[in-house]
């Protein structure tokens, strides 16, 4: 699946997106196997409550299922102005 990355969360982890292999059940699971690679996903998911989550185009939960999913996406809650 390609895993995207906004914000401050693509700066920590350095890449835009990618490709992912994995045998997450959910976005909860994939992001503990993403945290687990090194520490600059450990860093960027330090705190999920600081981040929301889109599967396939549309917000969800990090409890969301990922089976048949194509696209996750993070990024910092949106602020407007």
């Amino acid at each position: 699946m390609n895993v995207m990355y906004f914000a401050w969360v693509r700066e920590r982890i350095g890449v835009p997106s990618e490709e992912v292999t994995t045998g997450a059940v959910t976005v909860a699971d994939l992001v503990a196997e993403l945290s687990a690679r090194e520490e600059r996903y450990a860093s960027a998911f330090a705190d999920v409550t600081a981040l929301r989550v889109a599967v396939d185009q549309e917000l969800t939960t990090f409890d969301a299922p990922l089976a048949g999913v194509h696209e996750v996406a993070f990024f910092p809650p949106m602020t407007g102005g």
